[in-house]
């Protein structure tokens, strides 16, 4: 990765406090984050990157409960039997005091929450290469409109590609939210 990809990324980083995380995925980085802090070679933004996903609180979603407490530290497990249950759950994290939450991985998850309208904003990098891959919109109903918010092209090809969700809702802080109510049948 490029000094000017990994300074964007870290830049990310930098506005979320919250992390939400699928099990499986959660699995995956509680192996790799916890000793990235330490590991020869790195350089200093990867250090930085790998202290904040330390340190940032993480919820782990899983239909089925977990062992406590997990084994990285700041993790909390969120068993959900519905997805009523995803929706209650992030509008109360949205109501706390913090900073941005980020979706750092789990197919499924981050389809649900898309799904759900609980996006309100997405960043792509899109990478030049081709290569077989995961499906991460097949499970919406119809297409959603997305606004362009900044686009900007690396050293390395890379593309990152910034859009907010056409009908997000902004607040008077310049945060947006999508309705999270109206997303869910039945509420």
């Amino acid at each position: 990765m490029t000094d000017d990809l990994y300074t964007e990324i870290d830049r990310g980083y930098s506005t979320f406090d919250t992390i939400l995380v699928g099990r499986v995925t959660y699995e995956e980085m509680r192996e790799a984050w916890p000793g990235a802090e330490t590991v020869d070679g790195c350089s200093e933004i990867h250090r930085r990157m790998a202290k904040k996903m330390n340190s940032n609180r993480k919820y782990v979603f899983s239909r089925t409960p977990m062992a406590e407490p997990l084994a990285w530290n700041n993790s909390e497990p969120v068993t959900v039997g519905s997805e009523r249950d995803i929706v209650e759950f992030v509008q109360t994290l949205r109501e706390q005091p913090g900073g941005d939450i980020h979706v750092s991985g789990g197919a499924r998850l981050a389809q649900t929450l898309v799904r759900l309208g609980l996006v309100d904003e997405y960043r792509f990098f899109v990478h030049p290469v081709v290569s077989p891959g995961e499906l991460w919109f097949g499970q919406l109903d119809e297409p959603r409109q997305l606004e362009l918010v900044s686009a900007t092209t690396y050293e390395n090809g890379v593309v990152g590609r910034y859009y907010r969700p056409s009908d997000a809702v902004v607040y008077d802080d310049g945060r947006t939210g999508a309705d999270l109510w109206q997303a869910v049948p039945g509420s």
